[in-house]
């Protein structure tokens, strides 16, 4: 209840207002402004137009400098932008307390009123006083939307009362509002921060809509950007090549680009810096098409923690993961991370619901897995559908290994760009016998003569090892890392093994005790049980990977690795395609993977893995070569890449009939000549002088439009005498199913008539039926069942769960017969048998919940097992997508909504929602939840350091990636219940 007086008393306000005090200077400067706004008010009833105040026609480099500008709230023109420097925190008015400050705000605000009424502009006030709130990072940009804050006034008496009432009076009044106000929470700090961000994005904005190649703070973005990859990636500079690309021309103008550079030569940085332009400054959503699951999820816990700094979502479309439609976001924009199935699915949702627009962006990883099989037509079917219905979508495409780029050009339209560089340099070498050979193509037989192994053998162990391995790998290890690449999954093991029996005992001290925590870290993700081999390999420092070994175990030996615990790993292919994880020396134990001869684009990528950037002056490969495959040998090394052909008529279901069916249930083209236009802009269309002679691409397109008619998911007609006509053709509901649930179309008819027998008897004591119909086509002939393990599993199920079998088509008999190896006379259908078996498998594996358990039950490997569980869980995501376009099929929405929630995860409820964070896999699900870490809550607000202490063999790093995974799935949560409800409250335009 104190009053003014009691505050001030008759303190002296003369003793800090003199002539040449600070304030006296200000009270000038006000009278000189307030003098300056009547000229400008009067000169605006006199003159048309939107004349300028002329405090403001003065900008230094887009810094404000006028002590009259910083009297008045940092306000400015619209032209004008503000860079707010360190040094702002010295002026004046970052001295101020806040009620002063808003003084001033509402001072200019009256002014800038009274200036509207005038007929002058309003002005955009780019930062916050210290009183603002501040902004979430999502309202950065200018298509965002920044409201101006303005005041309305019934007349001009209220306005010139405040302009002549005195400073002293103001400033009195403001200290006794400072001296009742509570101190506000949020640092000057953090505002100057989010100011200087603000300020940057809409720099970058502004550079990037001018199409100028003056690239603004750091490649037209905040140069918080840059302070991230510091952060987060140890990224000082870019490369050269890199700044060269992102300052391209082509890039500037939005052109579609693709490039090309060795392995390990920095191209997911550029990719990630024209993504981030996309979001933060253009406003428009992104894809990011990446091969492998386990990419995506790498890659989702990456960039995570910038989504959290910079306001973006990051959306997981991988497996059973995804909304389709995504949902459609108002304020912050999203990151779609796909797999090339997922990536598809969700181009034809943005399609179906008019929303392709709204993609900004695409960027496709390994480009040149467009001429390998089903997956590659997919993905040519995606980017051509891009291209045709969105001419405002950039796409950028990268691959270490192209070879025919025109077509790939011809087909996205696309610019291209190529460089050598590579930041370790590679030495190739090529082992024949005891002799290392260079790799030079100068020379007649493409070899030159390096030296020979310094390595003594004894006749034991010269029949153990006679490809020398040993002595390659002692060169290297324990000091430096070394890969193995080995033919199949068995070799590799066997490899591990021998290597282990041979090394000396010093091997074992390096690093004992984390080799002795990663066994245990094995041992509790088996739940006691872990692999013999890698119990007899580890503790030398030495370990196997392939698909045999579950996604905890390979992520836990890939972690040992990095982290220099394991010095040397034994693995197939599909690790050089996998992750980055580069050695000193890469090894390929035989030119082949299985029996096929290996070719020049797996060669590349094994050989890519050598040489560590920042650690290794250079990488070695060495391939070792039998006297037989010499000649082989040299021409594969050689000899150019690839070419990259389509696959649509390779793949015909999954290829042109697919293509054909959807371009007409999604109404991209529903004539007969619109199709032909469509399929002139595929990567077939360009290529088509390699179609056979006997069929032209028209004739082409005709027989799959016939066929999908035939099959009941087109309807219209198409003859030899009207196919150039405009007749309309039209998807069937059951057409447009399977192009909701992306089912094979070699199975889509099946899939229909199983469902369809299901509603006549389906049998729901337990899950095993509907599992059967969730248990995918496309393995079954892979499968080979053990015939006695058939009829034991049989034997323990239930009366009602033996019906199931029944009802499939599977009799008890022909089970028993099979198993005492006696004659079957009645036919039954082999990939039943074996669909219903992988069906058991499955059963087995949601009662147990225990994949090693499982696959010893069913003499399985542990990795097969389990990539049968991910293939059902996004199976069943498929099976319940074709049931709700089918209204008959409203039965099994429930059970399969739920079915494919329990295949995603297959652990206890409890651990699901630690599951759902990508990177985190189930043991280390239970090691977060019996730390009390129970939900995404509790994850997203944790201590990087705490749990780094309370989780074992946790490194920081995955630690802090794990707690943005979790902020950024939280966020998005967050941010979809907020759209459902503001969609819920949103006035509908059409009420009567």
């Amino acid at each position: 209840n104190d009053s003014e007086d009691d505050l001030f008393g008759d303190y002296d306000m003369e003793s800090f207002y003199g002539k040449d005090s600070l304030l006296a200077q200000m009270d000038d400067a006000e009278h000189k402004y307030l003098q300056d706004e009547n000229m400008d008010v009067t000169a605006a009833k006199d003159i048309p137009g939107n004349l300028q105040p002329g405090i403001h026609q003065k900008k230094q480099n887009n810094i404000i400098t006028s002590e009259t500008e910083e009297e008045h709230g940092f306000q400015m023109n619209e032209k004008d932008h503000v860079d707010i420097c360190p040094e702002s925190s010295e002026s004046v008015f970052d001295e101020l307390p806040s009620s002063q400050l808003l003084y001033f705000e509402k001072m200019d605000e009256l002014s800038s009123g009274s200036r509207m009424y005038a007929g002058t502009d309003r002005r955009v006030e780019c930062t916050s006083s210290s009183s603002d709130k501040v902004r979430s990072p999502s309202f950065l940009c200018p298509d965002a939307e920044h409201e101006n804050r303005t005041t309305d006034f019934s007349s001009d008496s209220k306005c010139d009362l405040l302009k002549t009432e005195s400073l002293k009076d103001h400033l009195k009044s403001a200290m006794t509002g400072n001296a009742k106000a509570q101190t506000l929470q949020v640092s000057k700090t953090k505002q100057l921060k989010e100011a200087v961000l603000i300020e940057e994005i809409f720099v970058a904005s502004k550079t990037i809509e001018s199409s100028s190649v003056d690239i603004g703070p750091f490649y037209g973005l905040p140069s918080k950007v840059k302070d991230l990859l510091r952060q987060f990636r140890g990224i000082e500079t870019l490369y050269e090549w890199q700044h060269d690309c992102l300052t391209l021309e082509s890039l500037q103008q939005r052109k579609n680009l693709i490039y090309s550079l060795p392995t390990s030569g920095g191209k997911t940085l550029v990719a990630e810096i024209i993504i981030l332009q996309e979001l933060l400054c253009r406003q428009k959503d992104v894809l990011m098409i990446l091969p492998y699951v386990a990419i995506v999820q790498e890659k989702i816990k990456a960039l995570s923690s910038f989504g959290i700094e910079l306001g973006f979502l990051v959306e997981e479309y991988a497996g059973s993961k995804g909304r389709f439609p995504p949902i459609k976001r108002r304020i912050k924009k999203s990151l779609y991370i796909a797999t090339i199935e997922k990536g598809h699915a969700l181009v034809n949702s943005l399609i179906e619901t008019e929303r392709i627009g709204d993609l900004g962006l695409v960027v496709v990883d390994e480009l040149h897995m467009l001429g390998e099989g089903s997956r590659g037509a997919t993905l040519e079917i995606t980017l051509a559908k891009i291209l045709y219905t969105s001419k405002n979508t950039q796409i950028i495409g990268m691959s270490a290994t192209l070879n025919n780029v025109g077509d790939l050009q011809k087909f996205l339209q696309a610019e291209y760009y190529t460089n050598n560089f590579r930041p370790v340099e590679l030495k190739e070498y090529v082992k024949i016998r005891d002799t290392i050979y260079a790799v030079d193509s100068k020379t007649e037989n493409g070899f030159t003569f390096s030296h020979f192994l310094n390595f003594k053998y004894s006749s034991n162990l010269e029949k153990a090892d006679p490809d020398h391995i040993i002595a390659l790998v002692t060169e290297v290890i324990p000091k430096y890392s070394c890969l193995i690449f080995c033919p199949t999954k068995k070799n590799c093991e066997n490899v591990a093994s021998m290597v282990c029996k041979y090394l000396n005992k010093e091997f074992r001290v390096f690093r004992e005790k984390e080799k002795q925590d990663l066994i245990k870290n094995l041992k509790s993700i088996g739940n006691g049980s872990i692999c013999p081999v890698l119990k007899q390999t580890i503790p030398f420092g030495v370990a196997y990977h392939h698909s045999g070994l579950t996604n905890d175990e390979r992520k836990s030996i890939e972690e040992a690795y990095s982290a220099g615990v394991l010095c040397l790993i034994a693995c197939t292919v599909t690790l050089a395609a996998g992750v980055n994880l580069p050695a000193r020396r890469v090894i390929l134990r035989a030119p082949y993977v299985a029996s096929d001869f290996l070719k020049k684009n797996q060669y590349k990528q094994m050989i890519g893995r050598a040489g560590r950037a920042g650690i290794d002056s250079a990488g070695e490969s060495i391939l070792i070569v039998q006297e037989k495959d010499k000649r082989l040998v040299q021409d594969l090394v050689h000899s150019p890449l690839e070419n990259c052909y389509s696959n649509l008529l390779l793949e015909l279901t999954k290829g042109m009939q697919s293509l054909l069916l959807s371009l007409v249930g999604l109404k991209i083209a529903v004539t007969y000549e619109e199709v032909n236009n469509f399929m002139r802009n595929t990567l077939l269309g360009v290529q088509q002088q390699l179609l056979s002679k006997d069929k032209s691409l028209s004739e082409i397109i005709k027989d799959g439009l016939e066929s999908l008619i035939e099959k009941g998911l087109l309807k219209g007609r198409i003859s030899e005498k009207d196919h150039n006509s405009k007749c309309t053709i039209t998807v069937t509901p059951l057409g447009k199913a399977t192009i909701k649930g992306s089912i094979d179309l070699a199975y889509c008819n099946l899939l229909y008539r199983e469902l369809k027998k299901g509603l006549e008897g389906l049998v729901l004591e337990s899950n095993l039926h509907v599992l059967y119909l969730a248990t995918p086509y496309d393995l079954t002939s892979n499968c080979s069942p053990d015939w006695m393990i058939y009829l034991r599993q049989f034997s323990q199920l239930s009366a009602a769960e033996q019906k199931v079998a029944d009802i499939v088509g599977v009799p008890e008999s022909f089970i028993t017969k099979k198993a005492s190896g006696q004659a079957i006379r009645k036919k039954v259908d082999s990939a039943v048998v074996n669909r219903l078996y992988l069906s058991f498998v499955l059963y087995t594996l949601l009662k147990e919940m225990n994949v090693w358990s499982v696959s010893e039950k069913f003499n399985m490997s542990r990795g097969y097992v389990q990539n049968l569980l991910s293939s059902a869980a996004s199976f069943a995501s498929c099976v319940l997508h074709f049931c709700e376009e089918l209204e008959e099929f409203w039965v099994y929405k429930a059970l399969l909504a739920e079915l494919a929630k329990q295949l995603t995860y297959c652990v206890k409820t409890e651990l699901i929602p630690l599951m759902e964070v990508a990177g985190v896999l189930e043991a280390r699900a239970k090691q977060l939840y019996n730390a009390g870490y129970r939900t995404l809550a509790h994850l997203a607000n944790a201590d990087p350091e705490t749990l780094v202490k309370m989780i074992e063999h946790l490194p920081r790093r995955q630690a802090k990636q794990i707690i943005s995974s979790a902020k950024m799935l939280l966020s998005e949560k967050a941010e979809a219940l907020q759209e459902e409800v503001e969609e819920l409250l949103k006035v509908p335009t059409d009420i009567p």
